[in-house]
């Protein structure tokens, strides 16, 4: 059984991105169990070297231990992600909860509404040693009008949506993890040295920096 946590950046009770992921707990397919985090608005602000975290802290980081994954989705707000979403990552940075640990986003926003939000989020999980999943992280567009009132979202899209992003997070767990690049790269991994590979002989001492594309 995959175990995936599910965390909205919304504190509000009937925000979308909440409905989205509830939606995703309750339809999740019988070999994930997707649960979702109710707790932003409980945590206390984040103290940098809390040798004793308060329990609403340690029943988070206890959750995200637990799970195998695990699925955001926010708003945007003032250009970048809530602080409340900010202050439950700061604990879980400062823990080394999120090392290792498959993770994606989910947004429900139109094209140019949220995309300081999500670039934010990645930056963060990026701090925290997470292993950012760009193939399960999908947009799809939804109105207030989507939510029901079980506080889920009935679009047929976005069911899909989530049963392929749940299962790429799923299938994620069985994928051979990427070999550990040497020093010498980690310290230019803006600018990763790739050898030629048709290299002629009086050129294969030669190297090329590679710029990842847009």
């Amino acid at each position: 059984m995959t175990r995936i946590l599910l965390i909205s950046g919304n504190t509000r009770p009937d925000a979308l991105h909440t409905a989205a992921l509830r939606t995703a707990a309750r339809s999740a397919p019988a070999e994930i169990s997707a649960s979702l985090y109710d707790g932003l608005r409980d945590l206390p602000a984040f103290v940098p070297g809390e040798y004793s975290p308060p329990d609403a802290v340690s029943f988070l980081r206890l959750q995200v231990s637990a799970a195998d994954a695990v699925l955001f989705s926010t708003p945007e707000f003032a250009g970048s992600m809530p602080g409340s979403l900010k202050n439950l990552l700061d604990w879980l940075v400062d823990g080394g909860d999120l090392t290792g640990k498959p993770a994606a986003w989910l947004s429900v926003a139109v094209p140019g509404q949220d995309e300081g939000a999500c670039t934010a989020l990645e930056v963060v999980l990026a701090h925290a040693g997470a292993r950012v999943l760009h193939p399960a992280c999908v947009r799809i567009p939804l109105t207030q009008s989507a939510m029901d009132n079980s506080g889920t979202v009935a679009d047929p899209q976005l069911h899909q949506a989530l049963l392929d992003v749940l299962r790429t997070l799923a299938r994620s767990l069985d994928a051979p993890r990427p070999k550990v690049q040497p020093s010498w790269q980690g310290v230019s991994s803006l600018y990763p040295v790739v050898q030629r590979n048709d290299a002629s002989p009086l050129r294969s001492w030669r190297a090329e920096i590679w710029r990842p594309s847009e």
